[in-house]
């Protein structure tokens, strides 16, 4: 993950120095003011601009209009004022009627000049206003429930009229500045816009009898260095959101990588396994055909030789007849454990089971020692490797083979349960028993080959025994590596 950390370093520090300076918002005011006949004072002295000011200053106010057009002439502006003398205003002048701009050097070219002998220029729209004969005005009459936004740039010209830039209800968006506004809501005329003060004023002619309707709502206001300072930007279109967004992709996708990298990995793992047992059972199964069938194959040829070489005397035939019998039945039987070894259905717990009671009721047919089986026939399906399978078989039948050989034994009791995920064979005898500690040659060469096979399985093995008491071999298997049990079938 330390490259994934690093690719994610290297793309926040190139968005924060690709990311444009913004500039600064100079003052702002985003509450709500209704203005009706009196004037209101929102700013003196903070910021001002006089006749030596050279740089470029950013106006926006909402205005929402609380009456339709009045019947007679009235006035709404955003007033710039210098020294208590008007300045540039911006929203509806006096004779204007519609969206417009008072106090100008320039006069619209469908404006008069208003009683203060001062310019008043339209502003256009994006909703020109219907004209006789089908024809439209460029501009828009204020009306009620129509809020607009207007924005209004000043270019200061020391010693000269400045240049002032109005755009009604321009595109705020992201993406959105003030060289890609359509040209029907921008207007570009000349004024004095000068300014120590700012006024909201509204009213009429003729006193308070012909207010001009029921005044205007100024909200949302704001003074910026630039037009981009009133673009807005929602939350999911700023940088830090985007840098996040692409940290978090980015993120995943290192994340999905290493999973899926992790477990492509664990899959060679688990293919090298499943070769390195296949190959270890390989190596088993070659192993029991070279000391189980070679050997009786060849004990099988001795006999057969010995009974061509003493066939005219007829004792000695039957006995290597006998013998040769034996040995075929030990060669079937070495036979049938490497088939069921190998066989792909034998790998459950259940199929172990029906094998180990298959093979005790031959190994006890015919002897005068009886063997008492209590085998469940309702084992969870564990899936068991051949190898294990293997061993916990071999155990088993070595136990079963000395009890019939060695121990002289009435009853042989084998028996197998699991709990929980432990799988324990129990094979006791009543037969003459021993003393651990002198085991003859025999035993001690079967108890050897128990305790490795044990050890493979990371096993346990019990063995109690003693003179005149019989002799237990416990086994205890756990299982708890192996797959969740499958439901029985």
């Amino acid at each position: 993950m330390s490259r994934v950390a690093a690719i994610l370093a290297l793309i926040f520090w190139a968005v924060m120095f690709s990311w444009p300076a913004r500039a600064a918002i100079l003052w702002s005011d985003p509450g709500s003011r209704v203005i009706h006949v009196s004037p209101m004072e929102i700013l003196s002295d903070k910021i001002k601009r006089d006749d030596k000011a050279n740089d470029a200053l950013y106006f926006k106010f909402r205005v929402d209009p609380l009456s339709d057009p009045a019947d007679e002439p009235y006035y709404a502006l955003f007033q710039l004022v210098e020294s208590n003398q008007m300045r540039l205003g911006v929203g509806n002048a006096l004779e204007a009627w519609g969206y417009s701009a008072a106090y100008t050097s320039e006069t619209g070219p469908s404006n008069k000049v208003n009683i203060s002998d001062s310019g008043e220029y339209n502003l256009n729209s994006s909703h020109p206003e219907a004209w006789t004969n089908g024809q439209t005005r460029p501009y828009e009459l204020p009306s009620h429930d129509h809020p607009r936004v207007i924005v209004f740039k000043v270019q200061y010209i020391p010693g000269a009229d400045d240049l002032v830039t109005v755009w009604l209800d321009p595109n705020l968006s992201r993406g959105w500045s003030e060289n890609n506004q359509p040209k029907n809501l921008t207007t570009k005329f000349k004024a004095n816009a000068l300014f120590d003060q700012i006024r909201l004023t509204q009213g009429g002619t003729g006193g308070p009898a012909h207010d001009g309707g029921n005044g205007w709502i100024f909200s949302d206001m704001a003074i910026a260095t630039s037009f981009d300072d009133f673009v807005v930007e929602r939350f999911w279109q700023t940088w830090w959101f985007t840098g996040l967004v692409a940290a978090v992709l980015l993120t995943s996708v290192g994340a999905t990588v290493r999973v899926v990298e992790k477990r492509k990995y664990q899959m060679q793992l688990q293919r090298a396994e499943q070769e390195r047992t296949l190959e270890r059972e390989r190596a088993r199964i070659a192993q029991d055909l070279h000391d189980d069938l070679g050997s009786s194959l060849t004990r099988l040829s001795l006999l057969s030789g010995l009974v061509k070489a003493d066939k005219d005397n007829p004792e000695q035939v039957e006995t290597h007849a006998n013998k040769l019998s034996q040995a075929a039945d030990q060669t079937v039987r070495a036979l049938e454990e490497i088939v069921w070894a190998v066989r792909p259905g034998s790998d459950t717990l259940q199929s172990l089971m029906d094998y180990i009671a298959h093979f005790a009721n031959e190994l006890f047919d015919g002897n005068t020692t009886r063997c008492r089986l209590d085998l469940p026939g309702d084992l969870p399906a564990f899936p068991l490797p051949p190898d294990m399978r293997h061993n916990i078989f071999l155990i088993v039948k070595e136990a079963l083979t000395n009890a019939l050989k060695h121990a002289r034994a009435g009853e042989v009791h084998l028996q197998a349960k699991v709990t929980g995920r432990t799988l324990e064979i129990l094979v006791a005898d009543d037969g003459k028993g021993f003393d651990p500690k002198s085991l003859a040659e025999g035993w001690r060469n079967g108890m050897g080959n128990l305790r490795r096979r044990t050890a493979a399985m990371n096993a346990t093995l019990d063995l109690q025994s003693a003179p005149g008491k019989g002799t237990t071999v416990t086994l205890k298997v756990d299982l708890s590596n192996r797959s969740p049990p499958l439901k029985a079938k």
